[in-house]
């Protein structure tokens, strides 16, 4: 299996001699002319991270190394930035940037370039919101619990029996002395009452928040008026007075009237804030892109939304198309534009040109994919994947049955493995 944490450098995590039945594998590094480098620790690994969708990703600049049973951090050119002295080194769950450490029993927090952030006196440290500044939930050593915030200042006192990971406008929900409640950063309570959970902070100063009752979610305001009633499986705010609901199993778009904006019919909807889009999904994957007055734009199975660049990818009608946020359709050269290839249909077959539309890949194949940052192309043939390099070389003929796997990407003889969260290549069809 390999590793690649950070695309732009030629640093190659390897993992082999696995046994499944003991847990046991071993490491290595290696840099794009297949020699091995960091060789003076046991082992040495990519520190992986989750997102809430379950997809994985690598902080990108460093290592975790492994001698004698303890750990510590390098960077990607071998430097110690962490010393290897420590029982644990392990990421926050869905937030980069940061990694608690574990020494003589505690924890505490450093940021990735190894310097301290939380003293290591605390018995537990989660994260409070999804990005590294916005504070930590700490357990003292009486197994109670606070917040403090990034630079180790604390917000709430370590008094409460459990602290969610729900807040907002300066307010935190807390459980002291068995009973649930919304308190200020002073302590003071403002709502205690009306709730068997909280699952969202409103967006808009003192206006409400999004609560739980018997298994039903709604919408209160800090009087404890009830504005939506308690009647959907699940509500997620998107913008102020705007939610995704679920009710009866269906995913669909309301307003703080409870009218319909989109149709109960979708198994599932995403707000892309940085383009003011919402995505919709069916059962079978394709996808719906509408514009913030939820009118249905674009079609097509969704293959990549890029924040950064603006534009999202769609295949449709088996080929693939761009399209900015204002709906656009864009080129592949306007998009892509470092790309040496790009797929070309002719007669029912797909092959490669280059910026100039000459052709450098005959059209040959029955399917392939678009040039990837890594500069490589899949290519399919008789029902089977291979792989072509940025000059339009064969890498490996199609020899591999993909048929099971969502995503094809290829980088050399490696594929994306079939569960496309775990983000690993290997040169097997399984």
């Amino acid at each position: 299996m390999i590793i690649i944490p950070n695309s732009k450098s030629d640093v190659f995590l390897c993992t082999y001699d696995v046994n499944y039945d003991t847990g046991t594998y071993k490491t290595k590094v290696l840099n794009k002319g297949n020699e091995e480098i960091l060789k003076e620790y046991e082992k040495i690994e990519a520190i992986s991270n989750k997102d809430d969708n379950n997809n994985l990703w690598y902080e990108e600049n460093i290592l975790k190394v492994e001698n004698n049973g303890k750990y510590g951090i390098i960077d990607l050119s071998g430097k110690e930035i962490l010393p290897i002295e420590y029982e644990e080194i392990t990421p926050i769950l869905g937030v980069e940037g940061v990694l608690t450490i574990k020494k003589d029993g505690k924890y505490g927090l450093i940021n990735n370039e190894g310097k301290e952030v939380i003293e290591t006196t605390y018995a537990e440290i989660t994260n409070l919101g999804k990005e590294y500044k916005e504070g930590y939930i700490v357990k003292g050593e009486n197994n109670l619990y606070g917040i403090l915030d990034y630079f180790g200042q604390q917000i709430l006192e370590t008094k409460y029996d459990k602290i969610d990971r729900v807040y907002g406008n300066d307010l935190y929900v807390v459980t002291e002395n068995g009973k649930k409640e919304i308190v200020r950063k002073n302590g003071e309570v403002v709502l205690a009452q009306g709730f068997d959970e909280v699952k969202h902070i409103l967006k808009q100063q003192n206006a409400g928040l999004i609560y739980v009752k018997n298994s039903k979610c709604g919408v209160m305001n800090f009087s404890g008026e009830v504005q939506i009633e308690p009647v959907y499986d699940d509500l997620k705010e998107v913008k102020q007075g705007v939610y995704i609901a679920k009710k009866d199993g269906k995913v669909g778009i309301i307003d703080n009237a409870q009218n319909e904006k989109v149709p109960y019919q979708y198994e599932d909807i995403m707000y892309q804030e940085s383009a003011d889009i919402y995505i919709a999904e069916d059962t079978e994957f394709n996808s719906n892109i509408m514009n913030n007055n939820f009118e249905i734009k674009q079609k097509g199975i969704l293959i990549e939304f890029n924040s950064e660049k603006g534009y999202f990818e769609l295949r449709q009608d088996e080929e693939y198309k761009y399209y900015n946020f204002k709906f656009e359709e864009k080129s592949e050269t306007d998009i892509l534009s470092s790309n040496t290839l790009f797929l070309s249909k002719k007669e029912g077959k797909y092959g490669f040109v280059n910026k100039q539309g000459e052709v450098v890949v005959d059209y040959q194949y029955d399917d392939a994919t678009e040039q990837n940052e890594y500069g490589f192309v899949g290519i399919k043939k008789d029902g089977k994947w291979g792989s072509i390099n940025n000059k339009g070389e064969v890498v490996i003929e199609p020899t591999y049955n993909l048929d099971d796997y969502l995503i094809i990407d290829f980088i050399g003889k490696w594929h994306l493995g079939k569960d496309k969260n775990m983000n690993y290549y290997n040169d097997q069809q399984n």
